[in-house]
């Protein structure tokens, strides 16, 4: 067994309230199995998720950041979402500056109704991080 098919990716989810940590409840309560790895913090707003938190998250061993919130327009703050909708790109090139593969940091919309979705997301996500293998910053190296 080589040490790809051993390694266990550690992610952090940060997911807003009123849509995708919703939906992520509402996977869990259905009965979804998403993967285990996956840690998920609850923010109020997608508009409060600072960058900051994506970087603190790979600094302190994460190897991948999932950041979940509302579709652009359905946000329960009205337009909170749409400040993340601006971060992200420049958060991207950011990552890529410090060494980190953009491919590490998914950015997606989830509904409250779209456990499901959610689900395969994350499942699709930990393969394709099982494939990165560990984050090159990871322990703080």
């Amino acid at each position: 067994m080589s040490s790809q098919e051993v390694f266990d990716p550690y992610v952090l989810g940060i997911f807003c309230n009123w849509c995708s940590y919703a939906g992520a409840d509402g996977a869990g309560t259905s009965r979804m199995q998403r993967p285990a790895n996956l840690r998920i913090v609850r923010v109020m707003c997608g508009g409060r998720i600072d960058p900051q938190f994506v970087i603190n998250a790979f600094m302190n061993g994460a190897d991948g950041v999932m950041v979940s919130h509302c579709h652009p327009g359905d946000c329960h703050y009205v337009e909170g979402n749409l400040k993340t909708v601006r971060k992200m790109p420049i958060l991207k090139r950011y990552l890529e500056q410090f060494g980190i593969n953009p491919k590490r940091l998914k950015y997606i919309f989830v509904s409250a109704s779209e456990g499901v979705v959610l689900t395969e997301i994350a499942r699709e996500y930990s393969e394709v991080l099982k494939e990165l293998g560990p984050s090159p910053i990871k322990g703080g190296n």
